[in-house]
């Protein structure tokens, strides 16, 4: 009993550490997820400003030009996490990304991923990234990926045709009550209804804008800080969503890690009760020897 009774307080300790280290990572996930949700909305500001510097633009040169462009390579980026301990978030992104790429048009892909667990996920749906990228560690990181990503963008538009990639971000956004959801957004094109709702809604201001640059060069400005906004957010945004399912993740394990606790526990007290038990029935026993023993000497003394 005595060695069964250490065996299950060594367990019970051993268990107790391993809810502090639980408990921890919970509380990073917290603490983590909290500028990030502070960037993704921060950003969202910025891309309202340059959405109405597209307007602008729209109102001053008039109706954007809605031609059909040969799409001659398809970008898509996919924003995962490069540490473990969060369920199968990256999982269930590459099989996401998989699906939605087999019902595109025929057409070279390529692949970009941020995320080294990422790219174990898309390999294991057999699609190979062109390049992995490193997560930001910190919301600094973050506009620096952009434009990495940015820079990656253009290099691969002059290696095509100026105007003829197709660009598209995958990552998980938050989905109020249900939580989170996988996401594919399409950048490039841009959207001819997003651009058609800009031509026709009201300048807000009675100044009319201004511009210095050449239209050409005003417009690429335009497209290069649109995909920078956006980038920018679904980063933010699938850091957000990683640290969420990480802490979902440590909360079932420390709710796992309490039962358990709860069932050492009651075996522990079940074991002392035993010990206790035997250890009073060793005195009794004892107790009722000595009284024979002495009413033998005292029927021998009489």
């Amino acid at each position: 009993m005595t060695q069964s009774l250490e065996r299950l307080t060594r367990r019970t300790e051993s268990m107790k550490s391993i809810r502090g280290i639980v408990h921890t990572m919970k509380t990073l996930s917290v603490i983590n997820a909290a500028p990030y949700d502070h960037a993704a909305r921060a950003i969202e500001a910025y891309h309202d400003t340059v959405l109405t510097g597209f307007q602008a633009f729209l109102h001053h040169f008039g109706p954007w030009d809605a031609r059909e462009v040969a799409i001659v390579r398809r970008v898509l980026i996919v924003f995962g996490s490069d540490h473990g301990l969060c369920g199968n978030y990256n999982e269930a992104l590459a099989a996401h990304v998989a699906q939605a790429v087999q019902n595109w048009p025929e057409g070279p892909v390529t692949l970009l991923c941020v995320g080294a667990q990422m790219e174990d996920a898309l390999t294991d749906q057999g699609m190979t990234p062109k390049e992995t990228l490193f997560p930001p560690a910190s919301v600094d990181g973050i506009g620096r990926l952009s434009n990495l990503l940015t820079q990656r963008l253009d290099d691969i538009r002059h290696a095509a045709h100026p105007g003829d990639i197709s660009v598209s971000l995958a990552y998980f956004t938050r989905d109020g009550g249900a939580g989170q959801v996988p996401d594919i957004t399409s950048l490039l094109p841009l959207d001819t209804d997003l651009l058609r709702d800009l031509s026709t809604k009201p300048w807000a201001s009675r100044s009319l804008p201004s511009f210095t640059l050449a239209p050409d060069e005003m417009l690429s400005a335009l497209i290069r800080e649109h995909l920078f906004a956006s980038m920018f957010r679904a980063a933010a945004e699938a850091l957000v969503t990683e640290n969420a399912a990480r802490m979902s993740l440590m909360q079932q394990a420390e709710q796992s890690i309490d039962d358990r606790l709860e069932g050492l526990t009651g075996q522990i007290r079940t074991v002392r009760q035993d010990d206790i038990t035997t250890e009073l029935l060793d005195v009794i026993v004892g107790f009722e020897a000595l009284k024979k023993g002495k009413k033998r000497k005292k029927t021998k003394a009489d």
